[in-house]
């Protein structure tokens, strides 16, 4: 036991990585998992890959990366506490391999730092028991920025003197980690790609065949399956792209630096995103950020660590430039991938405040810097207790209405048309992509399906529902799903 605790008390040990990663996903267990349903998006993603319900349509912005993540449990249950744990571990683990593959270049206690202030946001940790995209771009980026480095300096002793080896490992592990960003969002991918192939040609000792071969071939690897499809299902690659741009509103110049700072507190999603600023006190840090990475930048000069900060830099600036440039509205996991790269330069200041006070100035400081980083859990924790409260009475209104239908005897085989039918048609076990005929059944279907359209309050059915009966859910606890049902005559 004494000989354990003498190892992590070692600033270099190993053990500061374990320790983050396993607070990582015992806080997404305690806060997170146990609580919340599956959101719209988690039911497109595993209806892909489930037998508890038929797929849902796969609009042409989203990737398979997510679907095959999830399919090794998804296959074998429909257990939603399963799944989250399951998410809770396999991030837990991604983000410790993706902060070891740093640790030539930087110091456990300081990878262990920047693995606290990317694992301590609201969003990391809300995220990282959920099936969505936005997190594993962020470890796999990561991942692929600490392999670049470790190929392109892999001729030469890194800052901390260890040997570096041969590159064709890192080789490996930079193609790998390109592939599986390209492979959960090809469009992510491609502006982490275009950061590290530029960084090859502009810095003379990385001009490397090799490593530009490397960044191209993971991300070309990664992105086949959606170019693929493309061809097969949206008429082409182009095509999908425009399709995927209509979806969201638009490419184009579109400053949503303010939206973003708007919603870095919540809602999930702001669109469009007027809501005014939440808790502004509670968004400093995120106006600190750029100044924090400026600082680590300018500190790892002193270090002798300029390159692999400068690299972590331009990597968080080009993740994060089309969602603060390029898109009409916000979500606050859009810049996770960035974050899970900024936090290298700011962690490499907050060692630099350290290191460079007196001897014995440096236990105050530390106490200071400690205290700064707990109240910022502190604050993300309390944050992160009220986006998962918000969303536990809304996601489980799906589950409730699910129930409803059924009393109405809208049960498998079925359809459902209308408000909010992809998630709710998957926890109804049903379907949500066929049309409707005239006599209320779906199209392709037997006359024995059910199908039922659902409507929000003040709107109209669709013209071949018109005449149908409408029917209340009584299980609606949230407004902002409130809606009725119509079913065909002589159902319900």
């Amino acid at each position: 036991m004494a000989a354990a605790v003498s190892r992590v008390r070692q600033a270099d040990s190993i053990w500061w990585l374990v320790i983050v990663a396993a607070g990582f996903t015992v806080a997404q267990l305690a806060l997170v998992a146990p609580k919340l349903g599956l959101s719209w998006d988690e039911t497109v993603y595993i209806s892909q890959v489930s037998g508890h319900a038929p797929a849902s349509y796969f609009d042409p912005a989203r990737a398979r990366g997510i679907p095959l993540l999830v399919a090794p449990l998804t296959l074998l249950t429909s257990s939603v506490l399963a799944l989250r744990i399951y998410l809770s571990v396999a991030s837990g683990l991604g983000l410790f391999l993706a902060l070891l593959t740093w640790r030539r270049y930087r110091p456990a206690w300081q990878l262990a730092v920047a693995g606290v202030l990317f694992g301590g946001l609201w969003t990391t940790l809300y995220y990282g028991p959920q099936a969505m995209p936005d997190l594993w771009v962020a470890l796999s980026s990561l991942a692929a920025a600490g392999f670049f480095l470790r190929a392109a300096r892999a001729d030469s002793p890194p800052a901390d003197g260890t040997s570096a080896g041969r590159s064709w490992g890192a080789l490996a592990g930079l193609t790998v980690c390109g592939a599986i960003a390209a492979l959960v969002r090809p469009g992510d991918a491609l502006y982490l790609a275009a950061v590290l192939g530029i960084a090859v040609l502009a810095v003379r000792p990385w001009r490397r065949f090799d490593l530009l071969a490397a960044v191209v071939i993971g991300f070309a690897a990664g992105a086949a399956e959606w170019i693929i499809e493309a061809y097969v299902s949206f008429g082409g690659p182009l095509n999908r792209l425009h399709e995927a741009g209509a979806e969201q509103g638009g490419f184009g110049f579109h400053p949503a630096f303010w939206d973003e700072l708007r919603a870095v507190n919540g809602p999930t999603l702001c669109r469009p995103c007027t809501v005014g600023f939440r808790y502004p006190v509670l968004s400093l840090w995120w106006v600190a950020l750029p100044v924090l990475v400026v600082l680590g930048v300018i500190a790892a000069r002193r270090a002798g660590r300029l390159g692999s900060s400068a690299l972590a830099a331009a990597c968080a600036f080009g993740l994060a430039f089309q969602y603060l440039f390029l898109i009409n509205y916000a979500a606050p996991r859009f810049l996770l991938p960035a974050y899970a790269l900024a936090v290298i330069p700011v962690a490499e200041a907050v060692g630099w405040l350290v290191t460079s006070v007196r001897r014995e100035l440096r236990p105050p400081v530390i106490t200071l810097v400690g205290v700064v980083i707990l109240v910022q859990l502190l604050i993300q924790a309390a944050v992160l207790q009220h986006q998962v409260d918000e969303k536990v009475s809304f996601l489980g209104d799906y589950t409730r209405i699910a129930a409803d239908l059924r009393t109405l005897g809208v049960r498998p085989p079925c359809l459902i048309k209308g408000d909010q039918d992809i998630p709710i048609a998957f926890y109804a076990g049903c379907t949500s992509a066929p049309g409707v005929t005239a006599s209320g059944t779906a199209v392709g279907g037997s006359t024995a399906e059910p199908v039922a359209v659902l409507v929000a309050p003040g709107q109209r059915p669709p013209a071949y529902a018109s005449h149908w009966t409408q029917h209340q859910l009584p299980g609606i606890q949230s407004q902002l799903l409130e809606m009725s049902v119509y079913l065909p005559p002589g159902r319900g």
